[in-house]
């Protein structure tokens, strides 16, 4: 469906009179073999052409003034943009000035990396006057021409670097490395929502845990809690990295979910601010769980992340150290007070964390695998561990004569019943136990 509605906005194009070609990461992904979904055209047809040449369908003027169209067609967005120089950029994001020009080599030459200014025409035919398909074949992200005026023209650029190098795996050629690390302080002139947007696509990429790694002092620049992280010796024996290696390599092991990677990396965010050494010389950090939890709440709603993601994020940063023994009635307690995907995620977390620390400690994996495995029993058999499984309701218990927030104290009362084996899950064994307890329930505090 794609690839005919590309081809005929570009034959419409063309048929006018017009030069047009698909450019950036549409052609960058088709010379990789990687699928991809991100249609960008460059044209020499001005903006008010275009308008006129697609007025049977949607148009969207997202950036006439600097060029660009969007045409919706059969509910696929085609952004379309004439090919233009730019001149000026005082806020380190957006050209104070565009020019129109008729030359496709002008136009790639205003391009980010060579290897998103790579073109192709409605033939399949490659214009690549920068040489980006040799540098895709070879894995490299090299600026085009100067790194550092690329940087300091949109300095959004430098997340996008590292964005490409984790997801693409990809290598940073030598002068736009450099480039990275002199300009990175103006990553601070770029918009929270932008950099939240390059960040999560960053840390969910294949390549992750390596590029964070090695550009963690940039990444400190938009997520300066990492900046007091790296280097910071843990003086432990559990420990065979600093906290920021440690942090990272725990990053490596977990999905590439953004709440789950986002708790992986800031899950000891607050060790250096909770490091205390006792008298044998070893390393403690009392309430860095907690404490990081809040840290880390400040820094994800301070780059504008989601609520969901933020509150899934920080509560796996406060219980990441909370131990979960392996049984039946632990794991049901912790399946009630979590739900199955918060408990699933905590034990990867944590088998994670396990596996970035000294070898001599990494025998805790069996602890995590008894852990999974009886979730998962749990969980298929579909016992019960919550309200919603129990075979009564509130309704039962004031047909009992539970009022007010002792029906609440019932229901609990009688979940932890049937996890600790007292009784069976069934409603008239439920009811005899409520109505035998009652006395019980009513004197104990609310669960």
């Amino acid at each position: 469906m794609e690839k005919s509605v590309i081809s005929t906005v570009l034959k419409k194009l063309n048929t006018d009179g017009n030069q047009a070609y698909l450019v950036g990461g549409f052609v960058r992904d088709s010379l990789m073999g990687r699928e991809t979904h991100d249609i960008d055209i460059t044209t020499s047809a001005l903006p008010d052409r275009i308008c006129e040449l697609f007025c049977d369908l949607r148009v969207i003027l997202t950036g006439s003034a600097h060029g660009t169209v969007t045409v919706i067609i059969d509910d696929v967005p085609i952004e379309i943009t004439t090919f233009r120089t730019e001149t000026g950029y005082s806020d380190n994001r957006h050209p104070d000035k565009v020019r129109f020009t008729g030359s496709l080599s002008e136009d790639l030459s205003r391009r980010d990396f060579t290897m998103n200014a790579v073109a192709m025409d409605v033939d399949g035919k490659i214009v690549d006057p920068l040489n980006g398909r040799k540098d895709i074949e070879a894995g490299i992200i090299r600026c085009v021409g100067k790194a550092e005026k690329r940087f300091r023209e949109d300095s959004l650029r430098i997340l996008r670097a590292l964005r490409f190098a984790s997801q693409l795996g990809f290598s940073i050629e030598k002068n736009t490395e450099e480039a990275l690390f002199s300009c990175s302080q103006l990553l601070k002139n770029i918009s929270a929502e932008r950099v939240c947007s390059e960040l999560s696509g960053l840390i969910c990429g294949k390549n992750a845990d390596e590029v964070i790694l090695k550009y963690g002092r940039i990444l400190a620049v938009v997520l300066p809690c990492l900046s007091s992280m790296i280097g910071f010796e843990q003086h432990n024996r559990h420990h065979c990295f600093d906290v920021f290696e440690h942090s990272v390599h725990v990053l490596g092991n977990v999905r590439p979910v953004l709440h789950q990677r986002l708790a992986a990396l800031l899950h000891d965010c607050a060790k250096p601010l909770c490091f205390s050494v006792d008298e044998s010389g070893t390393g403690h950090f009392y309430g860095h769980a907690p404490k990081g939890a809040d840290l880390a709440m400040e820094e994800l709603k301070r780059l504008r992340f989601d609520n969901d993601t933020i509150e899934k994020a920080v509560k796996l940063i406060r219980i990441h150290d909370s131990p979960v023994e392996c049984d039946d009635r632990t794991v049901k307690r912790k399946l009630n007070r979590l739900g199955k995907d918060m408990f699933l995620d905590l034990v990867e977390l944590q088998r994670a964390d396990n596996l970035a620390q000294s070898e001599e400690y990494r025998f805790r994996q069996d602890n995590f695998d008894r852990l999974e495995k009886i979730a998962g029993e749990i969980i298929a058999q579909d016992e019960c561990f919550s309200l919603k499984k129990l075979a009564v309701n509130g309704n039962d218990m004031l047909a009992l004569g539970f009022r007010g927030s002792d029906v609440g104290k019932s229901l609990g009362y009688l979940l932890n019943c049937v996890i600790d084996g007292v009784t069976v899950n069934e409603r008239s064994a439920l009811l005899e136990k409520a109505e035998h307890d009652r006395e019980k329930i009513v004197a104990s505090e609310k669960n």
